[in-house]
Order: C-alpha cells, then structure tokens, then sequence
C-alpha cells in the first residue's frame, strides 16, 4: 500500500470521541496519501452518525481488510462487539462498559500496528477514572501504550506550528517535580528530546530548558535548582553534543520557540508545557507519543462528557492528529531513539 496507514480508535464512547472521529474523517484534507480504519463500537458510531448528520459511510472491516483510498467517505470499522445495543451506552457519564470499550479499542490497534498493517495510531480521549472502573490500572493513554508494546523510553511532544515541547515529568504534583529534579534525569531528558527530534528527521534540532522559577531564578533571588539542577544538567548535555541553551525563563521560552529560536522545549513539569500549547492554540495543538514502535497522536483534549453526542465538539484538534500522524508516520525511525 502506498502512503500512511492510520488506525483512529474511538475513545471513551460515553464523551465526544465517536463524533470528534467521525466529523474529522469527513474533512477531505484528513485523506490525503492515507488510508484509515476505524477502531470502536460500529453501533455506536452508527447512532452519533444518524443522530449528529454526519455525512460518512461506515464499513465493518477485519484486522486487513478494506484499509480504503482516502476521499470515498467509506470509512471501515473493525468493531470492537462489546456493546450489544448502542443504548447501552451512558452518554456524558463515567462508567466502566465504557471504560472498557477504550481499551479494547487501544489494543487492538496495538495488534494491528505491531503487525506492520497499520504505521500510525490517532487516538480520541478517554477518561481514567472509567478506565479505572473497569478494572484497569494504567494512568493514561502514554502508559498504556508503553505497556502494551514493551517500551521503555515514550515521550510525550506536543506540536503546534514551529513549536515542539517535550515534558521532563508527566502526571506528577509540582512538588513530587520538584522534590525529583536531578541532574542527570534533566540531562537524560534533553537527550531524549533530541534523540526524539532524530526520529523524525528534524533537520535542526536546537533546544532549549525551561527554567522552573520565574526569571530562571535571577541569580538565585527565587531558588536555587536552576543553579543546583538545571545548569549542570544544560553542562552534560552539551559534552554530549547536543545543542541545548538554557535555562530560559518559562515566561518567553515558547514565544521564541514559535519565532523559531527554539526547534524544541522541554518543559519541566505537566502544566508548564500544557498552559503555553494550548493557550496558543487549544484546538490545533496535537499531542504525539515517541518511543514506540510506531508514531502515534492524539488529541489535546479530555472527553468533554458535557457536550457529548450533541454535535457542538469542534473536530479540529483531532483533525490535526490525524494529518499530524499521516505526515510522520511514513519517515518515523523508533530505532533512533
């Protein structure tokens, strides 16, 4: 098969998933050199299509068959058959069926790429605590991955026009972040970020670190890790040689990301990163997992239980997932990193 081809699972089937998919795969720039499967509950998707006036055709497909042209508005889903009636489901609310169906829709499309038929993953949100409720431990989406396929160094990117961010630390209190800093995990973490950046084929891989106190510390009038920590971190990165300036002060860090000073940040902790993508851009920011076996996106955004199957989630970030895995999955080199 010539070009991309995408698995896009479904998400939590109880929030804005199934539509978010759905409206994005209608869009005919999503198609474009690709091909994509479905992965979720086909009556579901069925009943947010006929309720919301989607203007898409759904094929019930195995693990290889009917990966269709782009453009046809056909889509094939392999159907996860969990669900026997789509009302069944407890729109816009947290529940363990649902919880369920999220990971079944997560490993099957692990199956399907490890088998080579597929070369990238999109996937919609889902929500921890039903994936909790039915039995699962795993935190998110990052370490679900990482489990399924044994890998032990995924990174999460987030990517907006010219600016890339990568994260030292995930799912951690600011003050586990803090209490954790050292100097060769910073060190590790820039390496990684740069390593990731071969991966894709970045041409320039000039990055930056975040500074954690505001004015990077200003010589040590608020704190002392910018000294203590990050320097020496920024030090051995470079007898490494990797490019790496910093540790710039968080409050302009992005700014000259996006004015392409930067190719890269790494943010320090969850909301140091999150905050600045997404206050730029909340609906294109695509959030991309490296270190797999394979590329794999997603959106920026929870499941929005709220507003779900009513037709008003805007599509767009999953649309820029979708283009976003399209364009790095053909050249990705997992073994780079």
């Amino acid at each position: 098969m010539d070009g991309s081809r995408i698995a896009v699972t479904m998400g939590d089937p109880s929030g804005i998933g199934p539509e978010v998919v759905l409206g994005s795969l209608a869009q005919d720039r999503v198609w474009q050199g690709c091909r994509f499967i479905v992965i979720g509950e086909f009556r579901v998707l069925e009943a947010v299509r006929d309720r919301l006036g989607i203007s898409v055709g759904l094929v019930r497909s195995g693990l290889a068959e009917n990966l269709i042209e782009g453009g046809k508005r056909v889509i094939p889903v392999m159907d996860t058959g969990i669900v026997e009636e789509a009302s069944d489901i407890e729109v816009g609310k947290i529940s363990a069926l649902s919880g369920r169906v999220a990971v079944e829709c997560i490993s099957k499309s692990v199956e399907m790429a490890t088998k080579g038929i597929v070369n990238g993953i999109v996937t919609a949100p889902i929500n921890k605590e039903a994936v909790r409720k039915a039995g699962f431990d795993h935190i998110g989406h990052t370490e679900m991955f990482a489990g399924m396929t044994g890998s032990q160094d995924s990174v999460t990117m987030f990517l907006v026009d010219k600016m890339r961010i990568f994260f030292h630390s995930r799912h951690e209190s600011l003050k586990q972040v803090i209490e954790g800093l050292t100097i060769e995990g910073v060190a590790n973490s820039i390496g990684l970020a740069d390593r990731c950046l071969r991966s894709i084929s970045a041409e320039d891989r000039r990055i930056a670190l975040a500074a954690l106190n505001p004015h990077a510390s200003d010589g040590g009038l608020f704190g002392d890790e910018e000294a203590r920590i990050l320097i020496p971190a920024i030090e051995k990165a470079k007898e490494d040689g990797i490019d790496i300036s910093g540790p710039v002060p968080a409050d302009s860090v992005f700014h000259h990301a996006l004015d392409g000073v930067f190719d890269a940040v790494v943010s320090l902790y969850h909301d140091q990163g999150h905050i600045a993508a997404k206050t730029y851009d909340f609906y294109r920011t695509v959030s991309v997992t490296l270190g797999l076996p394979f590329i794999r996106t997603s959106v920026d955004h929870g499941t929005a239980f709220d507003i779900a199957w009513q037709g008003i989630a805007n599509p767009v970030s999953m649309e820029e997932a979708m283009i976003t895995c399209r364009e790095l999955a053909m050249g990705y080199r997992p073994d780079l990193i």
